[in-house]
Parts: C-alpha cells; structure tokens; sequence
C-alpha cells in the first residue's frame, strides 16, 4: 500500500476542457523613445535658455519702470513737503516779527510810564521841599516875631 502524507489532499480529476485552444491576447507594445541627441539637447536648452532671458529682461524692464516712477512720486513728495516747510517758516517768521513788535511797543510804553512815574515823583519831591521850606520860614518869622514883642 502506498503510503500517503497527511495533511496532503489530491486533486480531484477535472473535465477535460474543449480541445479548441485558447487565443492569447499579445500586449500592447509602447512606441519606443528615441533618446534625445546632443544636438537636440542644446536646442532645447538654448530654447529655454533664450525664454528664461527674456523673461528676466521684461522683470527687469517692469523693475526699472516701478523704481522711475518710484523715484518720481518720492520727488514730487519731497517738493510738496519742501513748500509746505517753506510756507511754515514764512508763518513763523511773520509771528516772530509781530512778537518782537510788540515787546518793543511793550519796552516803549514801560520807559514812558517809568519816566512819567519819576516825573511825578520829582515834582512831589518838590512840592513836598516848598512845603517844608514854607514852614520853615513861616516858624522863623514866628520866631522873630516872638523875640520882639
């Protein structure tokens, strides 16, 4: 008897197919690629080389026109400011000369009232000397009349 593994099943036999046999179906094949030849690889970079220039010449161009304009606007800022600058000192100038105007016409009045108030006391001064000088005489004639009665 033969001995069999364990665990080991056969086949069972299976029914014969048709005898027709099976078309295989062949695959696609893909277009194979030529690799790219020196010549078309420094055409291709000369290309890309030729739209990348150009696109940086037009940037810069762009560039250049921002900074003029840039550069304008900055000028004509600068000019407005200068004039207002210029308009501002105008203005404090003019306050300056009313001030120191004033100040004078302020010193002026002052003298004037200071040489008035000394006038004034001058001439108190003097009233004020007659007055003494009135009583005196007027006690010295009381005097001399006293000695001769």
């Amino acid at each position: 008897m033969a001995a069999t593994k364990k665990g080991v099943k056969r086949k069972a036999a299976t029914a014969k197919k048709s005898a027709a046999p099976k078309k295989r179906v062949t695959a696609k094949k893909s277009a194979t690629k030529k690799s790219p030849t020196a010549a078309s690889n420094r055409r291709s970079a000369a290309a890309k080389n030729k739209a990348l220039t150009a696109k940086l010449r037009d940037d810069l161009k762009a560039t250049k026109e921002a900074l003029r304009a840039a550069r304008a606007a900055a000028k004509e800022e600068i000019k407005l400011a200068r004039a207002a600058v210029t308009a501002e000192v105008a203005v404090l100038k003019d306050q300056l000369a009313a001030a120191l105007k004033r100040e004078k016409e302020l010193m002026a009045l002052a003298e004037k009232k200071a040489q008035m108030m000394i006038a004034a006391g001058a001439r108190w001064e003097k009233a004020q000397m007659k007055k003494i000088q009135q009583i005196g005489t007027t006690i010295k004639t009381r005097k001399a009349r006293t000695k001769k009665a």
